[in-house]
């Protein structure tokens, strides 16, 4: 497994219903793509955007990295959306949960 962190923050009067949108669509496409895993959108106080990404493998993430659309969305992102972003992609090292329901 491959773990995508995104982190990011908006330009000033970004439109929000375009870059919703575009969230979206980008969402939809990524989920059906093979390997995807999970996606989770996270904000803090400070107004940094926090995204995490989970594939099965960097080849799969690879597929998504170049899938034409998603090329495009991320011209959009430098463009338009973001002030200023840094992604990291990393391989768990220990993976271990707990569950109280279990």
């Amino acid at each position: 497994m491959v773990v995508i962190v995104f982190r990011s923050r908006l330009r000033a009067g970004v439109d929000m219903s375009a870059l919703e949108a575009l969230g979206g669509r980008m969402y939809e496409l990524a989920s059906a793509m093979p390997g995807f895993i999970s996606y989770k959108d996270f904000v803090a106080a400070d107004g940094e955007n926090l995204s995490l990404i989970e594939f099965e493998s960097e080849e799969t993430l690879a597929a998504w990295r170049n899938q034409a659309e998603h090329r495009e969305a991320q011209a959009q992102g430098r463009d338009w959306v973001f002030s200023e972003y840094r992604i990291q992609v990393c391989a768990p090292i220990r993976d271990y949960a707990f569950n109280l329901a279990s």
